[in-house]
């Protein structure tokens, strides 16, 4: 008897950047740092922000799912669900996914927003697989967007450097081969939350001159304590991942991590045994978009990836929170059905 088991497998990717890009030498111009110190301590060399006035994270998702659609040939009325996923919503309420499918004229799909801090699109992809494998959606639009540099002080030098804006969306579809989402773990440990936070701006510190004043709208980190923890709980999760699916690193095509800091990504490879041409890395173009940096990620490799390939993706964020996905790849090269033509 053939396995009819239903699987949540990504069948697109869209991206979108903004044209600005904000480089290391113009950052020396700003705050007292060097391009050296922070290639050395992050790995970061540009990132891209959004500056045109009155834009918004959803303005970006929805140019990134413009272009998944093209790329797919979706239509808007066929989406079931749409989700946006992030810690940079466009205002506290409506779900930045409701003015999402608003402007792109999506009708029949219910749309909500989840935030997990970096971890965002990881705990999303795992929550709409469920929505996927219960047969309760045919097709999902699964977004991470940032505009994450609304919240950046560009007088700290130890955060300045790290955060950039953009965004990608993936299309979730059912499939019955042996491809799409195969397992996951997510994990989240609330203890975390006092070492990478945004003080204002919620309930507790609500929005006010004396909050702005003593520049409570930016981002807090204890950049130690995030990057030992990072380290050890992105790679511990990989492997506890890959010894239950009974997965080496021959086995893996690709590692997708959180492009946060170019060393947690590469103490994360090392410990699965990946060579430096198995894992994902395009931090020092894009810095860190927090919920945007695993679709940005495949999307920019989209060129690259084959049916079938073992993927593992690995997250961490504020919270704290963290986790790993083990998929296969659905479909090879860059689908493009606008072009009349799938793969390379």
């Amino acid at each position: 008897m053939s396995d009819t088991r239903i699987r949540a497998a990504i069948t697109g990717v869209g991206g979108y950047l903004p044209d600005y890009i904000l480089t290391n030498e113009e950052l020396t111009r700003m705050v007292d740092t060097s391009d050296e110190w922070i290639m050395t301590r992050v790995g970061i060399r540009e990132r891209h922000i959004l500056k045109e006035e009155g834009k918004a994270t959803s303005d970006m998702a929805v140019e990134a799912v413009k272009s998944l659609f093209a790329k797919t040939g979706t239509k808007p009325e066929e989406v079931d669900l749409l989700v946006w996923c992030g810690v940079s919503p466009d205002m506290p309420f409506p779900a930045t996914a409701n003015i999402i499918s608003d402007k792109l004229g999506i009708k029949n799909a219910f749309s909500f927003d989840i935030n997990a801090g970096c971890s965002s699109f990881l705990f999303s992809l795992v929550t709409m697989a469920a929505y996927i494998e219960a047969g309760r959606c045919k097709k999902i639009v699964l977004i991470g967007a940032e505009k994450l540099t609304m919240y950046v002080d560009y007088t700290d030098r130890s955060t300045c450097p790290l955060f950039g804006d953009g965004a990608a969306a993936v299309l979730i579809e059912p499939t019955t081969e042996d491809l799409g989402i195969i397992d996951s773990i997510t994990q989240s440990d609330g203890s975390g939350r006092k070492h990478l936070y945004l003080p204002a701006g919620g309930s507790l510190l609500p929005a006010s001159i004396e909050t702005i004043l003593r520049r409570q709208h930016y981002i807090i980190q204890d950049g130690q304590t995030v990057f030992k923890s990072a380290v050890s709980k992105m790679a511990d999760t990989t492997m506890e991942l890959m010894q239950r699916n009974n997965l080496t690193s021959d086995d893996i095509a690709w590692l997708v991590p959180h492009q946060a800091n170019l060393r947690i990504i590469g103490a994360t490879g090392n410990r699965m045994g990946l060579s430096k041409e198995k894992v994902m890395v395009n931090i020092d173009r894009f810095g860190n978009t927090s919920s945007a940096t695993v679709p940005l990620c495949l999307w920019d490799y989209e060129s690259k990836l084959k049916k079938g390939d073992n993927i593992i993706i690995a997250t961490f964020g504020a919270g704290f929170t963290w986790g790993a996905i083990y998929l296969k790849w659905a479909y090879n090269g860059i689908r493009d059905l606008s072009n009349g033509l799938t793969g390379l």
